[in-house]
């Protein structure tokens, strides 16, 4: 792929020409009635015609140079195989404007390795966000992390991927995901049915994830064969989890003694990944979480992980980022 440079200074208006040399791949990169091209026109303000396999990108030149490095970034994704999605633009747009990237193209350069970048039986993984780049790299490394934000960063969607990979790969023999039910003391008994179709409803997020990275009649495989495990905190207690992926998920509505109990059952060869939004806690007094007494007792120990996530982290919709926002201020870091 060749470039023309822009010859315009920052603030001035100028043009751009980038060739792309597989023109097989430019009908995937437009997107159907050119929607790919559209959407990063809105968002940066610039114009973008397509002739053959050259682009011409017309408009202010920080808002140019910016265009340039989305496009050569999708076209890249394209390239290793990978899809686009309405989702994946946002988050090139976004990571493009984060200042200390220098641009999407040298984070492309950094995300062709396996460290930030997750294979599942379904689908690969990258990251829509610079934080989701830190998160992925600690997912890699460490043996216990803290994921703490709102609603639509992946916090929980990428544990449960790496988890997956790490299964598929032989690191880890088991995988088990765990959240709180209905709220911290867990009384079910009110609700029809046996315990598992008491408890199913609050673990369908961790069903939908799973379903996301491996074919149907796996999940269901390595659930029976007991590879797989979704249950509530309560059914860790008493338990030591060796040789094994451990997720808990909406850890916020977790009492101290709860979340006590759920670390200490750290075996060997284990990793543990606690992710929960500290702004949405559910508890009758929400001054008992299980997660902020964490955070506060376990913030800065070697081997353990905090990685916070905001505002502008958001992957779903762009909407969802919009309302968080509204709610908790700009970008506010989940500290």
């Amino acid at each position: 792929m060749s470039r023309k440079p822009v010859q315009a200074r920052e603030g001035e208006k100028g043009r751009l020409e980038i060739l792309f040399d597989k023109p097989q791949l430019l009908g995937r990169l437009f997107g159907e009635f050119d929607r790919n091209l559209v959407a990063i026109e809105n968002r940066l303000g610039v114009y973008i015609a397509a002739r053959g396999g050259k682009l011409q990108i017309e408009g202010e030149a920080g808002a140019i140079a910016q265009a340039r490095d989305v496009l050569t970034g999708l076209y890249n994704r394209l390239v290793q195989g990978q899809e686009i999605d309405a989702g994946l633009i946002d988050g090139v747009i976004a990571m493009s404007n984060e200042p200390t990237l220098d641009g999407i193209v040298r984070s492309d350069s950094g995300m062709g390795g396996t460290s930030v970048m997750i294979r599942t039986r379904k689908k690969t993984i990258v990251p829509r966000s610079p934080t989701q780049i830190r998160y992925m790299e600690r997912l890699a490394q460490d043996d216990l992390i803290f994921a703490l934000g709102p609603a639509g960063t992946g916090k929980t969607y990428l544990a449960v991927a790496q988890a997956v990979q790490q299964l598929i790969a032989g690191s880890v023999d088991r995988l088990i995901l765990s959240r709180p039910a209905v709220e911290a003391g867990e009384r079910l008994g009110f609700l029809p049915g046996d315990m598992k179709e008491k408890v199913d409803p609050y673990l369908r997020p961790l069903y939908d994830a799973l379903y996301d990275m491996l074919p149907n009649e796996q999940v269901e495989r390595r659930i029976a064969s007991g590879e797989i495990e979704i249950a509530p905190i309560a059914f860790m207690r008493g338990r030591t989890l060796s040789d094994a992926f451990v997720i808990l998920d909406e850890a916020q509505n977790t009492t101290p003694a709860q979340m006590k109990m759920f670390l200490t059952r750290f075996g060997q060869n284990s990793r543990m990944v606690v992710c929960g939004d500290p702004k949405q806690i559910d508890l009758p007094n929400p001054s008992q979480s299980g997660l902020a007494d964490a955070v506060a007792k376990l913030s800065g120990i070697d081997g353990i992980s905090m990685v916070r996530f905001g505002a502008g982290d958001v992957v779903r919709h762009p909407i969802v980022g919009k309302i968080v926002e509204a709610y908790e201020g700009p970008d506010n870091r989940y500290e």
